[in-house]
């Protein structure tokens, strides 16, 4: 099967799944995958019209009275255009549309290619969203991208704020079925209905989730009601794989060590849990990312139902509320996780603690442990939150921060010291020297202005780390130019220069005397990039061979 018709065939069933019953289809040639398609669909009502307005307004007016969405097609370049009167009116009016515009792929666009236009966020701020769904290639992940994406396309053209929603789909020759039936996965849907099922935001509307003592509870960025939450983990007899930043790592329930724990395939194999429930984003470990597809339901809870987060395209049901139930049992799910857990943090605190040197990630272990209660520590995006992944012990009474959002380098120092600001008493940064430099300026503060006490970690290994433990490492020839981007910058006259307080870190002996300090401050602490590495390295094959010995017992 061509990738377009692949696409087609996907984009039409999934869309049946969530209730379509009626598409209006003006015909071109670029949208022939799309007219085939939803052609052989007996379940869709088709009605074509030559018109590309009048095509638009038909389904502006049968979504209108019907309140459902309504599909509306046409090929690529001004017949996208001539949508765009019957979108503004189901904008400014609230009515729920489905605009599928066919376009050439990227190759064609700005060259003088017939029939091509920019048709990328055509209609602006005239729909509830609009996405560049990207030309179908055969390979494996497309099928759960695809039909994700049409769900969420269809609940935001719902509501609660219902209206427009446009998606571009450009598609390559041939654009007609070739004959050839197979693909490189299944193109079929999950048998229970739409792959992603949104509880619709209505008072006192809380999903409950499946009974199960094979459960997990994974925590990201931006987590909200996380006590309430953890609580009902720990009542249903569930591990919390619990991200730093998710401020959920506490409490007997909650592992320090799951990263190692889910690189183990025969961990995986034996832990395949019933039921996943995420709080927040997490992305910090491919591991646990990889481990969300295992689910058979997979629940994101989320304040906001127009965007939501779901990084490998798993979630099977949305909802802003939850309700985890305790079921009775024994605790032989619960116990092989935290058996695995125990003996992998032992194996990857002892890597950390043969030699009495220091090193990044033991840093990082050692800063969280021995900040004071009601301390905040806002986190680097890169390498020190990772690592904070990887070797924090969980604990209570400390605050964690990260951007995580767009996970960019720019503007933590100022960031940190917002938030030292806004928190009003201990707080710590732990930044990579380039995340430092990059935002030097938000060192420049006025006489009149308040200062935070905050101590700026600055772990400083003359580049990008991060990029030591990537593919991009085995290119050494153009590896430190383009990628480990070393500097030559005296960090302590850079402190100087600001009339900053100023200690270099030698050891983990004088963790002590940083922990002590007050006001605005700078720590550098000097680590080899090759070294970090290695590290790493022994550190996750230390944590994996001990699972596996775990699993043997």
């Amino acid at each position: 099967m061509n990738p377009a018709t692949a696409l087609a065939t996907v984009l039409v069933d999934e869309l049946v799944r969530c209730g379509l019953t009626d598409v209006v289809l003006a015909p071109g040639s670029r949208s022939a995958p799309l007219a085939l398609a939803f052609y052989e669909q007996s379940k869709i009502r088709m009605h074509v019209r030559i018109d590309e307005r009048s095509a638009a307004f038909l389904a502006l007016g049968m979504a209108k009275r019907s309140g459902r969405p309504v599909v509306v097609v046409c090929t690529s370049g001004t017949a996208a255009a001539n949508f765009h009167p019957a979108v503004v009116e189901a904008h400014e009016s609230g009515v729920p549309l489905l605009v599928l515009t066919a376009d050439r792929p990227p190759e064609l666009r700005e060259t003088g290619a017939n029939q091509t236009i920019d048709q990328i966020k055509l209609y602006g701020s005239a729909v509830r969203w609009s996405c560049e769904v990207g030309t179908p290639e055969e390979r494996p992940g497309m099928v759960a991208y695809w039909r994700s994406l049409l769900s969420r396309a269809w609940h935001l053209a719902m509501g609660p704020d219902p209206g427009p929603v446009h998606l571009n789909l450009p598609f390559r020759e041939p654009l007609t079925p070739d004959g050839d039936e197979s693909w490189c996965e299944p193109l079929d849907g999950d048998a229970t209905g739409a792959w992603t099922r949104v509880r619709a935001a209505t008072p006192g509307s809380v999903l409950h989730v499946p009974a199960t003592r094979r459960g997990v509870l994974v925590v990201g960025d931006g987590a909200v009601n996380v006590k309430r939450y953890v609580a009902a983990a720990s009542m249903a007899g569930w591990p919390v794989l619990a991200e730093p930043n998710g401020n959920a790592r506490y409490g007997d329930h909650a592992l320090s060590a799951h990263h190692f724990l889910l690189s183990v395939p025969e961990f995986v194999e034996r832990h395949r849990p019933e039921v996943v429930v995420t709080l927040g984003k997490p992305g910090l470990s491919r591991p646990l990312l990889s481990y969300l597809r295992r689910a058979e339901e997979h629940v994101v809870v989320t304040p906001s139902l127009s965007r939501w987060p779901d990084p490998v395209r798993s979630a099977t049901q949305v909802a802003q509320e939850a309700e985890i139930p305790v079921v009775s049992g024994d605790d032989a799910w619960l116990k092989g996780w935290r058996t695995a857990d125990l003996v992998a943090r032992r194996a990857v605190d002892a890597v950390l603690d043969e030699s009495g040197e220091l090193s990044e990630p033991r840093l990082a272990r050692d800063l969280v442990s021995a900040m004071p209660g009601g301390s905040l520590l806002l986190a680097a995006a890169s390498m020190p939150i990772r690592d904070l992944d990887q070797t924090m012990h969980p604990r209570r009474g400390i605050r964690i921060l990260a951007s995580r959002g767009a996970s960019g380098i720019d503007g933590l120092v100022s960031t940190a010291i917002g938030a030292a600001l806004a928190h009003g008493n201990r707080a710590y940064a732990l930044l990579g020297d380039l995340a430092f430099l990059h935002d030097q300026n938000g060192l420049v503060i006025g006489p009149q202005d308040r200062r935070p006490d905050l101590a700026l970690v600055v772990i400083n290994n003359s580049g990008g780390g991060i990029f030591s433990l990537l593919p991009q490492s085995a290119f050494p020839e153009p590896f430190e130019r383009v990628f480990g981007t070393p500097h030559d910058v005296d960090i302590a006259s850079l402190a100087a220069a600001h009339a900053l307080p100023y200690t270099r870190l030698e050891s983990m002996d004088g963790l002590a005397k940083v922990m002590a300090g007050e006001g605005l401050r700078i720590v550098e602490a000097r680590t080899d990039r090759a070294v970090n590495a290695a590290l790493h390295a022994r550190m996750r094959e230390a944590g994996q061979d001990a699972v596996r010995a775990s699993l043997r017992l």
